[in-house]
């Protein structure tokens, strides 16, 4: 699957060894491994404030994690609970017509 890529171009495609760097960093960074991922979409940005035991990480801190450049999109994972499970929130999605593939 293809994804954008911040550390090049944003219509590059990500390499498995840029796939396993993100993940053992948000490994790294969160004892939390949530079984629930909620990609919040417009108006639903608030619902990461919901979470309990809050970790949240700016996408711009995550290696080769693509950034939002939509105004008012956080730009943030927040990994917490809500109602007791473990999930985790994107707050700020990618856009087609920012420039990221369409795969992303």
């Amino acid at each position: 699957m293809e994804a954008a890529s911040s550390s090049s171009s944003q219509c590059s495609t990500y390499s498995y060894e840029e796939y396993k760097e993100t993940a053992d960093w948000l490994l790294a960074h969160t004892e939390q491994r949530p079984k629930v991922a909620i990609i919040c979409g417009s108006g639903m940005g608030g619902l990461g404030e919901l979470l309990g035991d809050r970790n949240v990480f700016q996408y711009k801190d995550i290696p080769h994690f693509p950034t939002s450049t939509v105004p008012g999109h956080a730009g943030q994972l927040v990994f917490g609970k809500l109602q007791g499970r473990e999930c985790v929130c994107m707050q700020g999605r990618f856009h087609f017509y920012e420039g990221y593939n369409i795969h992303t």
